[in-house]
Order: structure tokens, then sequence, then C-alpha cells
């Protein structure tokens, strides 16, 4: 009971004491704080950066049906060039071209 009454007799003291140590451990706290904030926003960041990632891979895969696309009509290119090539061989010009004079 003395210790009670110690308290209510000293309220001063008491609310003193609760001020320093406020005082004392906001400063950490703040910076604990302020430490968190910036951690959040930079993992807020990195979920951005994977998730246009991922987006930027599905996109890709979707995509490859066009890719197979090109791909035919560039080997259909190709066979149509070796055709035009090999029947341009098979026929020789009548008349060789004259040689251009500069």
């Amino acid at each position: 009971m003395k210790a009670a009454t110690r308290i209510l007799l000293k309220p001063t003291q008491a609310l003193y004491r609760l001020q320093e140590h406020v005082r004392r451990s906001l400063p950490e706290l703040a910076q604990h704080k302020a430490d968190m904030q910036r951690w959040e926003q930079q993992s807020q960041g990195a979920i951005y950066t994977v998730e246009y990632a991922c987006s930027a891979v599905k996109n890709l895969v979707d995509s490859s049906v066009y890719f197979h696309s090109v791909e035919g009509l560039l080997k259909q290119a190709i066979s149509i060039r070796d055709h035009m090539n090999t029947t341009a061989q098979g026929h020789s010009p009548e008349e060789p071209l004259p040689p251009s004079s500069a």
C-alpha cells in the first residue's frame, strides 16, 4: 500500500518519467516507421516490376501463334526465291548485255 500511496503522492514525477521515456524512444520509433515506409515503397515497386515482367512473358507466349505464322511465310518466301533463282538460271538471255561505257 505504501507504493500506491507513493504514486498518488507524486503524480508529477510519474508524468515526468513517462515524458522522458517518450522523448528517448520517439526518435527511434520515428526512424523505424520511416524505414518501414521506405521498404514498403521498394516492395511495391518490385512487385509492380515482377507483375509487368510476367505480363510481358505471357504476351510473348500468346504471340507464339503469330511468330509461327511469320516463320511459315518466311519459309514460303525463301522457297519462292529459290525457285525463281533456279528458273532464272535455266534460261540464258539471247543477247548478252553490252558493257556499260563510263
